[in-house]
């Protein structure tokens, strides 16, 4: 059995490893995403945010940099971000009464409009809930950015897909906060140079 220290480092290996793929692999995505999340806010529209566990508190950490700011040394307006994941009253009172399948797409349906863009987090690609709402932005004329591992279902329904190549839990999770602050990064950057 490794000691503590062997598996530090060989977790922290990993980790550096997976981040170097994603600088090579995922640059191109990271910039077309942050690029239509920035002509989105330009033309007025707002961002939706929706993931499940760790994922969902993602949402909350990037909705609260987009209407925060992501640097003391940036003062900026607030731009417009609503994580999906934060009303607990509608939250268990749909997946109650209706089930929690829906739980993402009935606020998408109900906030969204066209030219807004759905920011759907999920680290196996799959989750029921987060599909269902990158439908409902489809179909409503939202843009949707994925951010998942290796694979899944949600790639197909984003118009920009980040793909993590692993299909460890927590090194997606890891680079999924990197990729997530080079998004706000880039779209503050772009907004107010």
């Amino acid at each position: 059995m490794p000691t503590s220290i062997e598996t530090i480092k060989e977790r922290l290996r990993l980790a550096a490893n997976i981040n170097d793929a994603m600088a090579g692999a995922g640059a191109d995505s990271i910039a077309a995403a942050a690029d239509l999340i920035a002509a989105a806010l330009r033309r007025g529209g707002k961002l939706l945010l929706c993931g499940n566990g760790g994922s969902a508190a993602d949402c909350q950490h990037m909705a609260a940099e987009f209407v925060g700011r992501l640097t003391r040394e940036k003062d900026r307006p607030g731009l417009p971000a609503i994580a999906l994941t934060t009303d607990t009253s509608f939250l268990t009172a749909y997946a109650n009464d209706v089930g929690f399948d829906g739980v993402f797409a009935r606020q998408v349906q109900a906030l969204g409009s066209a030219g807004d863009v759905l920011i759907a987090i999920s680290t196996s690609g799959g989750s029921r809930n987060v599909l269902a709402a990158a439908e409902e932005a489809r179909r409503k004329g939202l843009s949707v950015v994925a951010l998942l591992g290796e694979d899944g279902p949600l790639a197909k329904a984003a118009d920009v897909a980040i793909r993590v190549p692993t299909r460890d839990t927590q090194l997606i999770q890891q680079v999924h906060l990197a990729v997530e602050h080079l998004i706000c990064h880039l779209v503050e950057r772009t907004l107010h140079p």
